[in-house]
């Protein structure tokens, strides 16, 4: 379970650890050929890095089952080892904030006087010879309305997150930083060869489109060896066993859990995926939302409104079921989903809860009250309007309520946007 402490106010998650109880352990057979005491391929080192291969944020440890098994056909016996792979803890090991208060504070010097309503801010600077100057600062409409949102959930976030850091901290799962650790602090190297999913989705949507027979879901038996690569583009591919498979793309090689499934695509190409004819209880949604700071970065694509409001959600939706889409703090974001998009889905907006990131010792991951970047996001929640014609799935399922401005406090991991499982909260 992910969820390390609930209170009242929400929950402290720990997100490495949900990770990692996913099971994702390969089980192999051994070539009888081989002796146990001959070196083999794989990374024997308990928890050691596996640098030779493509999983840039995971690490490797090798088992044996001491177990021989009869299942071969001549009657001879054959052992399974299983190699387990888990997260690299050193991607959470988020010791410090990424912009400390008092570099915060040297942004905002003192005397500083705010009139909201004419949209006009003041400040008294002291420049270097001690002279004073002012300088008139004009807030367009967007950031009006975001200081005017930080001001309504300020104390929501500050009061709720420090009761659950409290119980963090008296865990021990949360640790204060000493001078000794603060001064070991070594910078986090990111994998060299990372996750180039977002690149392979754009391929695949410049690939012929198949026809209906060739879009069949591709599922996983228990002996699959290799899977051709096209074969894995554009259609849902399901690994229906209980065990970990690992396929490889351009390359680079991913792990699919037990009793899992994906589809190697983006919204332009959802109709596999509606053809599978399955809905959902839960749908999570994080869209690629336009910023400045993507456009600078060029890191990824964004999507317009229009493109999103075109997810299928009536035909993969559940009655009753629960929609999740993750936002940023931009306001015009924020309306959007409330007035726009969840009507367009026929979706009742119920709740918004905040995810509030924090390092290894409790501390806000930016200063709360940056005029840049807040140390929080959203999540806004609703439910798929229950359509009067069709019958009610189960009479004895009762759906629960969401409560409001509930807080999820973790420590994030540093690989980009990468948000926490909220599997805990609702099971």
């Amino acid at each position: 379970m992910s969820v390390v402490h609930q209170l009242s106010v929400g929950w402290l998650l720990d997100h490495l650890s949900f990770i990692n109880k996913i099971n994702y352990q390969l089980h192999q057979q051994l070539d009888p050929c081989c002796s146990k005491n001959e070196p083999t391929s794989t990374h024997s080192d308990s928890l050691q890095m596996d640098s030779m291969s493509s999983f840039g944020a995971s690490a490797t440890f090798t088992a044996f089952d001491s177990t021989s098994k009869p299942d071969n056909d001549d009657g001879g016996n054959f052992e399974m080892f299983i190699q387990k792979y888990v997260f690299r803890p050193e991607l959470f090991d988020v010791t410090k904030p990424y912009i400390t208060p008092a570099i915060h504070k040297e942004g905002q010097q003192t005397n500083e006087k705010e009139d909201v309503m004419n949209g006009v801010k003041k400040e008294n600077f002291i420049s270097i010879i001690g002279k004073k100057r002012k300088r008139c600062v004009v807030f367009n409409q967007g950031e009006l309305d975001a200081m005017e949102y930080h001001t309504e959930i300020r104390g929501l976030i500050l009061d709720g997150s420090s009761q659950l850091i409290q119980e963090g901290l008296k865990s021990g799962f949360l640790h204060p930083l000493s001078e000794k650790q603060e001064k070991c602090i070594k910078p986090i190297t990111l994998p060299l060869d990372t996750c180039k999913l977002s690149e392979l989705c754009e391929m695949a949507k410049h690939l012929p489109s198949l026809n209906e027979m060739e879009l069949e879901t591709l599922q996983l038996m228990e002996d699959d060896v290799s899977v051709m690569e096209q074969d894995l583009f554009s259609r849902v591919v399901e690994n229906n066993s209980s065990f970990t498979k690992m396929i490889t793309l351009m390359g680079q090689k991913y792990l699919l859990p037990p009793k899992s499934s994906f589809l190697l695509s983006d919204i332009s190409c959802m109709h596999p995926l509606v053809n599978c004819r399955k809905t959902y209880d839960v749908i999570v949604i994080d869209p690629p939302w336009q910023n400045k700071s993507v456009k600078r970065s060029n890191r990824y694509s964004y999507l317009s409104p229009l493109q999103i409001k075109q997810i299928p959600i009536s035909k993969l939706a559940a009655p009753n079921c629960l929609v999740i889409t993750w936002v940023t703090n931009r306001q015009k974001h924020l309306r959007f989903i409330k007035e726009e998009l969840y009507p367009s889905w026929s979706v009742n907006v119920v709740a918004q809860w905040h995810w509030v990131k924090i390092t290894n010792s409790g501390e806000f991951v930016f200063p709360l009250d940056s005029p840049h970047k807040k140390p929080y996001e959203g999540l806004i929640l609703g439910r798929v309007q229950e359509k009067a014609a069709l019958p009610i799935r189960n009479a004895d399922v009762k759906v629960l309520p969401i409560p409001d401005h509930k807080l999820i406090v973790s420590v994030p991991c540093t690989l980009h946007s990468h948000k926490p499982s909220l599997a805990g909260m609702f099971l």
